[in-house]
């Protein structure tokens, strides 16, 4: 019985440590985010700034960043980071190497990938998909 209750211990512990990664981005609904999404989505490393595609759409920044806050409770920078790290994880998924994962998706550098995917989900790429 001693063995069974840590191996449940164990068990207990690696639950509490597991961090959650939402595997789809919150849907938005202003015309103006929308667009910006729609430009991010079809290209993930596309790498212009948050004040360029406002310009592109026609909006302010403050008015973006105020509607992203607002719609799905967290900022740009945020919600374009988890687009990268979801588009990084589709690319490993499918079987692509860590390098071209992570400059496809719109990392400078893998390195940059690894530290993100580590810091989102505690481990690296390739131990999270072995």
């Amino acid at each position: 019985m001693k063995w069974q209750e840590q191996l449940i211990g164990i068990i207990l512990h690696q639950l509490r440590t597991v961090r959650m990664v939402p595997l789809q981005l919150p849907h938005l609904s202003d015309r103006r985010v929308v667009r910006i999404t729609d430009i991010l989505v079809r290209d993930p490393s596309d790498a212009r700034t948050l004040a360029q595609l406002c310009r592109v759409v026609g909006a302010s920044k403050r008015s973006i960043e105020r509607l992203f806050q607002q719609e799905v409770g967290m900022t740009f920078g945020k919600w374009r980071q988890q687009l990268r790290l979801m588009q990084g994880m589709r690319l490993l998924a499918d079987g692509a190497k860590v390098t071209h994962a992570a400059l496809e998706s719109g990392y400078s550098t893998p390195s940059a990938f690894i530290s993100m995917f580590r810091k989102a989900l505690g481990t690296t790429p390739t131990s999270y998909f072995k």
